[in-house]
């Protein structure tokens, strides 16, 4: 089963300096059939104003990954980490026990593009932890989060990973599906077909009982594939 999730189907929430849409149901947007996919609990896309953002507030008991798009964000956490994290790195920190943090837009004239996606954990009230990396632009797959970091990837407290796609105009790739896995496929940008089914910027697929699927760039594209454990 491949089910699309269209962008423009999602949640919408626009507060003047935060332009934000919801995947799963999220804040004040609420859709029983959209409350999370296997571990994830969270996939936001945001456009934050410049000099704006989101003050101290806390999480507890979530991996929370965020990837920039453009831009830049400035975080601080009560760990005593403030660190910047320029467009196309990676951040993940574990909030466990519960950790505080502030995320902000520092330019006075650039928008911030950014995903923030929640992955539920699979062990509770760890210690919280914090880690960033900018991963190089290469073609191909290449692994952002795994259970055990390896590979070269940052590390997630959860059976699943998270991996990269970029895919050159005309390109064609198989991706094999564990039996009773389930995978989401985040189109970041571009535009590709799996399985002769259309997806563009922001879409996504929601697949499970499949073995494979194929996926074919019709241009230049970045996906991001969540491979997620049945429930």
């Amino acid at each position: 089963m491949i089910y699309i999730r269209k962008a423009q189907e999602r949640g919408h929430a626009h507060h003047g300096w935060l332009d934000s849409w919801h995947t799963f149901s999220f804040a004040d947007y609420y859709d029983p059939n959209f409350m999370g996919f296997s571990a994830l609990r969270v996939i936001n896309e945001d456009t934050i104003a410049p000099s704006k953002g989101f003050g101290t507030h806390p999480h507890q008991n979530m991996e929370i990954l965020t990837y920039v798009l453009s831009g830049v964000v400035e975080h601080q956490d009560s760990m005593g980490n403030k660190e910047q994290i320029p467009a196309g790195e990676f951040q993940i920190m574990s909030a466990g026990t519960g950790v505080r943090h502030s995320e902000y837009n520092p330019d006075n004239q650039q928008a911030l593009h950014l995903y923030q996606i929640w992955i539920m954990p699979n062990q509770q009230n760890i210690t919280p932890r914090y880690e960033q990396r900018k991963f190089a632009d290469q073609p191909g797959r290449q692994y952002i989060l795994t259970p055990d970091a390896s590979q070269g990837s940052l590390k997630v407290h959860q059976d699943m990973t998270l991996s990269r796609w970029l895919l050159a105009a005309g390109e064609e790739a198989k991706f094999d599906i564990v039996a009773s896995r389930k995978v989401w496929i985040q189109v970041v940008k571009g535009d590709i077909t799996i399985n002769n089914q259309v997806f563009t910027d922001s879409d996504a697929a929601a697949i499970w009982d499949e073995e494979s699927v194929v996926i074919s760039a019709n241009e230049q594209t970045e996906i991001l594939i969540f491979d997620l454990p049945p429930v």
